[in-house]
């Protein structure tokens, strides 16, 4: 079978290709160029993306595997970037990840294959961690895994603590039933066994962490340099008072306890106003009563191993639902993913809308820390 393997330069994906082309398949490998290099001309003197594309080319050397580089950057900076920086300047907390994975990897991609490459891969893999179920197993043909309806199932990892069914959540049953997931079942341990064994020049490669388009870029240095800063207030949910000062509202997520600058704490970030560019923070995360009852899915609310029991309603308009979940979670924010499952199986997602209501509070000035940032001030008037 011809196979496209999507190639990073990372140990996961370069385990991917070996494993299909050790398997007997036709395989090819492509390397997504997402960068916009005049966006971080400022930060290295070389390419953000040259030592993946380094390490990738290596692999495929040394595989003998062709590889082709595609230039994807318009598209990722119209789908995922450009739609980042808006819901992070609306006070909103997006997932560029889940993004690029439903809108660039596998949709933008997929169609620059059909048009470069028509009819040529049956099938694009890639190194998630993540499983398939398809009828017939992997690639196709009647089996015992086949779900009722031939739909393909999207299934948790055999390693939970790497598992990346929470990215993939938004991919539509037409882009799974195009999908590879070649080391999905196995774990972390198992993947660089295979890499030395191979031989392969990244096997001890460390892991890429954080948002996928960053790289070494910090987050505040990305929003500072797209947004820029505006100045405002850090206020007490409970009290009204002002705390402190904030750079800018988007610098700031909901749940987040460090960078806040403030003593007397620990201090979380428990809302954020975009209109008046307030921050609020609070003592007493988990304050709020929280409805028990009888779950029937599994939920999460970000990447990583923690799932929560909880209830999920949809609206008489189908538009969307309510979820209730069976513990606190710090950190719940508008504009991020809620991926459910049942059992290992994932379901699908929904973006947390929202609150209903706008937080009311009328913001009081603290005497003390207002008399403190005018003293700091030289060129404020005494305090009267």
């Amino acid at each position: 079978m011809k196979v496209a393997v999507l190639l990073s330069g990372g140990v996961d994906s370069s385990v991917a290709l070996t494993l299909l082309q050790a398997a007997g398949h036709d395989v090819t490998a492509f390397y997504l160029q997402i960068w916009f290099q005049e966006d971080f001309r400022n930060y290295w003197d070389q390419c953000p993306w040259e030592d993946d594309l380094s390490e990738a080319r290596a692999v495929c050397d040394l595989l003998r595997v062709p590889l082709e580089v595609v230039p994807l950057t318009r598209p990722y900076w119209d789908l995922v970037v450009s739609h980042s920086v808006e819901e992070i300047s609306r006070g909103r907390t997006p997932n560029p990840d889940m993004l690029c994975n439903s809108r660039v990897k596998f949709g933008a991609f997929r169609e620059w294959l059909a048009e470069t490459h028509p009819g040529r891969f049956a099938r694009v893999a890639s190194g998630h961690y993540a499983a398939l179920e398809r009828p017939g197993g992997p690639f196709g043909g009647a089996g015992d895994d086949a779900d009722a309806d031939g739909k393909v199932k999207l299934v948790m990892s055999g390693d939970a603590h790497k598992d990346q069914t929470y990215f993939l959540a938004a991919l539509s049953q037409a882009q799974l039933e195009g999908l590879s997931f070649p080391i999905g079942g196995l774990p972390k341990a198992e993947i660089r066994d295979i890499a030395r064994r191979a031989g392969l020049p990244n096997a001890n490669r460390k892991d890429s962490q954080g948002i996928c388009f960053l790289g070494k870029v910090k987050f505040s240095e990305f929003v500072a340099e797209h947004l820029g800063e505006r100045p405002g207030k850090i206020v007490e949910i409970e009290t009204g008072l002002e705390i402190g000062e904030h750079r800018g509202f988007w610098f700031h997520t909901i749940g987040q306890r460090s960078g806040l600058g403030l003593s007397g704490g620990p201090w979380y970030v428990c809302g954020k106003d975009a209109k008046r560019n307030i921050v609020f923070i609070t003592k007493d995360y988990y304050a709020g009563d929280k409805e028990r009852r009888a779950f029937r899915l599994y939920c999460k609310v970000r990447h990583g191993e923690r799932r929560y029991r909880c209830t999920l309603k949809f609206d008489p308009d189908g538009e969307g639902g309510r979820v209730v979940l069976d513990a606190n979670d710090q950190g719940l924010a508008a504009g991020q993913f809620a991926v459910f499952y049942d059992g290992r199986e994932c379901l699908g997602s929904g973006v947390i809308a929202e609150r209903a209501a706008p937080i009311d509070v009328k913001v009081l000035v603290d005497p003390k820390s207002a008399a403190k940032r005018r003293s700091s001030d030289n060129s404020a008037p005494p305090a009267r």
